[in-house]
């Protein structure tokens, strides 16, 4: 590693996967703007590389008037076609028109829930699941938790949400603690778990 620091397997040599990794990754998410920004980045990096994605992150935040969700659902056809031609971000109709649709199923949860915050952590109890994974290998790409949330999710309309999507996305927004024993994250972000 550049700096001498043991990391997660999957976090690589790229500067913005480090970055990510050593800053984001497993810190537990409360802001419900950022909970809406990973389930977007969640279902767009479906079938496509997290490095991809997080190279795209600032163009995403642009493309989607920074990922606020009341701006979103209020998106058109006319929306759906800029987004379809802005070469800076993933251009899949199908995965352009579910985030869409997600912002307005999002709000209706916000209204029902008083934040998403409150309903998305109602999986785990309210608390961080601090796994004690030795080696990238042993961790899981969906748990029951996972497979619960997306359950729920579809089951309020939301698209692009499957057990494995779901499970990266607890991973990002902190709901688990998937860091490896050996990475030097895992105890700072143990330290910052819900508990």
């Amino acid at each position: 590693m550049p700096d001498g620091r043991s990391r997660c397997g999957w976090a690589g040599r790229e500067a913005g996967m480090i970055a990510y990794h050593d800053t984001e990754w497993g810190v537990p998410v409360s802001d419900d703007r950022i909970h809406f920004e990973f389930l977007v980045l969640d279902s767009f990096q479906a079938g496509l590389s997290w490095a991809v994605i997080l190279r795209k992150r600032e163009a995403f935040r642009q493309a989607f008037c920074e990922l606020d969700p009341v701006v979103v659902s209020s998106f058109n056809e006319d929306d759906i076609k800029r987004l379809q031609g802005d070469a800076s971000i993933v251009r899949n109709r199908q995965k352009i028109e579910a985030t869409v649709s997600n912002a307005a199923r999002f709000r209706e949860i916000q209204e029902e829930f008083g934040t998403f915050d409150a309903f998305i952590w109602s999986f785990t109890g309210g608390r961080t699941v601090r796994n004690r994974w030795r080696r990238l290998g042993e961790v899981p790409a969906y748990t029951r938790e996972s497979e619960l949330m997306s359950k729920a999710l579809r089951a309020r309309g939301f698209r692009f949400v499957g057990p494995t999507i779901c499970y990266a996305y607890m991973q990002g927004a902190g709901i688990v603690n998937d860091h490896t024993t050996s990475c030097f994250r895992y105890e700072e972000v143990n330290r910052l778990a819900r508990r």
